[in-house]
C-alpha cells in the first residue's frame, strides 16, 4: 500500500511540475475557513502578455509566482463543499472567470484536496 501511495505522489509531483499556460479570465487563491466551516476562492483579473506572463491590469506589472503579491481580488466565492463552489463558479457566474478547461479541471481538484483538508483537519496549502 505504501509503495502505491509515493507512486501517486510521484506522478502528480511530476505533473505539478509541468507548463501550463495562465488563463487570461484571471486566477484564485483558495483558502479555508475553519470557523465557518467555508472554503474560499478569491478571484483575481489579470492580462497575459506576449511572454505569457501574468500582468496585474491596474499596474501593468508581471505578477510574480511566488511570494507576497498585495493585489485587491474582484470577487470571494464561498461553499461548504467543492461541488457547492463549483456550482457557484461555473454554473451561477455569467460570464463565467474561468476560460480555459485545464484552469476549470485544476480548481475541480483543488477543491476537492480543500474540501478533504476541511473536513479532516489536515492543512491545505494550494497546489
Amino acid at each position: 500500500m505504501d509503495l502505491i501511495v509515493k507512486d501517486l505522489a510521484a506522478i502528480d509531483d511530476r505533473l505539478s511540475q509541468r507548463h501550463i499556460d495562465l488563463d487570461p479570465a484571471g486566477y484564485f487563491i483558495i483558502y479555508l475557513d475553519r470557523g465557518e466551516g467555508l472554503i474560499h476562492a478569491k478571484h483575481f483579473t489579470n492580462v497575459i502578455d506576449e511572454h505569457g506572463l501574468a500582468v496585474d491590469p491596474e499596474t501593468g506589472k508581471v505578477i510574480p509566482a511566488r511570494g507576497k503579491v498585495e493585489r485587491t481580488h474582484s470577487t470571494v466565492y464561498s461553499g461548504r463543499t467543492a461541488k457547492e463552489l463549483s456550482v457557484k463558479i461555473f454554473e451561477q457566474t455569467h460570464p463565467c472567470p474561468v476560460s480555459q478547461l485545464d484552469h476549470a479541471a485544476y480548481l475541480g481538484r483543488e477543491f476537492v484536496r480543500a474540501e478533504v483538508a476541511l473536513v479532516t483537519g489536515q492543512e491545505y496549502v494550494q497546489d
